[in-house]
């Protein structure tokens, strides 16, 4: 397993799996706590998501306000364009976005630390995402900044998301309810 930190936010981290194949199929390890903590990767995940979306779906930026989520993401069918903009107000990269490819069919993940919002883009016809997460899901802590926020740029690989209401209706970077 191969992990290399994103060289614009040094705390996003990128994984590259040992994929052992042959004419069965293949194997990899997707998570190993003593390997990720020796990457740097200290979180104690304490649950699980899994996500199919259609082509041209975009989620997100969400982030958790009082109970910040860190995240190991992996698609497993399709292929997504996945973000990570820092929102921690005294960070040296505050503000900034790391944009990166998952794809089953190269089999990385992206760790993602908490106070950081997260979202994607599906590029294939259909994708599916798991993700273990370092704190629970809390809805009443859930915050969402827009996709097309002006001061973040992100560029998407995509110009007219299906979106849901609450995506649609993120607040702006600069008016956003951050963590301390």
């Amino acid at each position: 397993m191969f992990f290399t930190k994103s060289s614009t936010i040094p705390e996003i981290i990128i994984i590259e799996p040992e994929i052992f194949e042959d004419d069965r199929g293949f194997f990899t390890e997707m998570y190993h706590r003593e390997k990720f903590e020796e990457a740097g990767i200290n979180g104690n995940f304490v649950q699980d998501n899994r996500s199919r979306s259609c082509q041209g779906t975009l989620r997100g930026l969400h982030y958790q306000f009082a109970r910040p989520q860190g995240k190991l993401i992996w698609a497993l069918e399709g292929e997504v364009f996945d973000v990570a903009v820092d929102i921690r107000r005294n960070s040296p990269t505050f503000g900034e976005w790391f944009g990166f490819i998952l794809s089953g069919n190269d089999k990385k993940g992206l760790y993602i630390p908490p106070d950081f919002a997260h979202g994607f883009c599906v590029l294939s016809i259909e994708a599916e995402i798991f993700y273990k997460c370092t704190d629970l899901y809390s809805p009443e802590q859930e915050r969402c900044i827009r996709w097309n926020d002006p001061d973040l740029a992100i560029d998407w690989p995509i110009k007219e998301p299906i979106l849901s209401q609450k995506d649609a209706n993120g607040s702006l970077l600069k008016d956003a309810d951050l963590p301390n």
